[in-house]
């Protein structure tokens, strides 16, 4: 089974500094804050992208992230949907609020900022199901839209991340009992084939790029005992622009965060960059 070592906020590992940058579906920030404070303060990410806020803009905890020792960005939705990007320092600068050529998504999915050198894109690409369908017809249309963004990132040269919840399966080494989900919009051909054309622009999938045959997940279903049975989907990504590589020292899944009471059906999922 996969298990994760958790580092200090820019900890020297082996006389390298290093900044570390994790996503998580937090499924309701509000009714989970608790979980999400006591992550943060256990394991001390610099910088966090976080999906499924599931609160309007005005409810977003932005004094309980502050006291834990976070600035802010977000984008939330009443009920649905919501992303934000967190940070340790106070060098963070909203760059997009959607993915360019989306503009009128009434969805809040999407959020992008400049902290430190390194531009971060936070995502939660819709689900899709049931299929076919319209919803798996949109999914296809942002998933389309964001590949065009990702390129035009690549484009200027920055050191970026793209992490969130992608709803994406990418291989059959990524799922539990893939015979199961052939149907399913997460592991549909063409979702992955939508994947496969954001590595195939450059973009390094983190995780895969350390630990190229692990079968390793990042949510496991509230139902039929899935955690336990450890019957899960690696569906969180951290991807990362090519200049990054060399600076990629380690990746993991925080997976004992789902176990806890009251929990997202997701882990938070991170990578460590040495500083350049």
């Amino acid at each position: 089974m996969f298990e994760t070592v958790n580092f200090g906020r820019l900890a020297k590992c082996n006389h390298e500094i290093r900044m570390k940058i994790a996503t998580y579906n937090v499924n309701g920030i509000n009714g989970r804050l608790p979980v999400l404070l006591k992550w943060l303060s256990e394991t001390g990410p610099d910088i966090v992208c976080l999906q499924e806020l599931k609160a309007p803009q005005e409810n977003f905890p932005e004094q309980a992230i502050k006291d834990a020792g976070y600035h802010a960005l977000w984008k939330g939705q009443k009920s649905w949907n919501g992303v934000a990007i967190l940070s340790r320092s106070a060098d963070i600068r909203l760059v997009h609020e959607s993915v360019s050529g989306n503009e009128e998504d009434e969805n809040s999915r999407y959020i992008e900022a400049l902290v430190h050198d390194i531009r971060v894109g936070c995502l939660y690409l819709p689900n899709g199901n049931p299929n076919p369908g319209p919803k798996f017809d949109y999914k296809l249309d942002w998933f389309e839209k964001f590949i065009k963004h990702a390129e035009a990132l690549l484009k200027e040269k920055i050191p970026a991340v793209l992490a969130g919840d992608y709803n994406v399966i990418p291989t059959e080494l990524d799922v539990y009992k893939p015979e199961n989900w052939k149907t399913d919009a997460l592991f549909r051909p063409e979702s992955r084939a939508a994947f496969k054309q954001l590595t195939d622009q450059g973009w390094i999938d983190s995780i895969r790029h350390l630990y190229p045959d692990e079968r390793i997940y990042t949510y496991w279903d509230y139902f039929r005992k899935a955690y336990d049975r450890n019957a899960g989907l690696r569906i969180d990504h951290l991807l990362l622009s090519p200049d990054l590589s060399g600076r990629l020292k380690d990746a993991g899944v925080d997976r004992q965060v789902r176990g806890w009471e009251k929990t997202s059906d997701h882990a938070p999922v991170w990578i460590e960059l040495a500083d350049r």
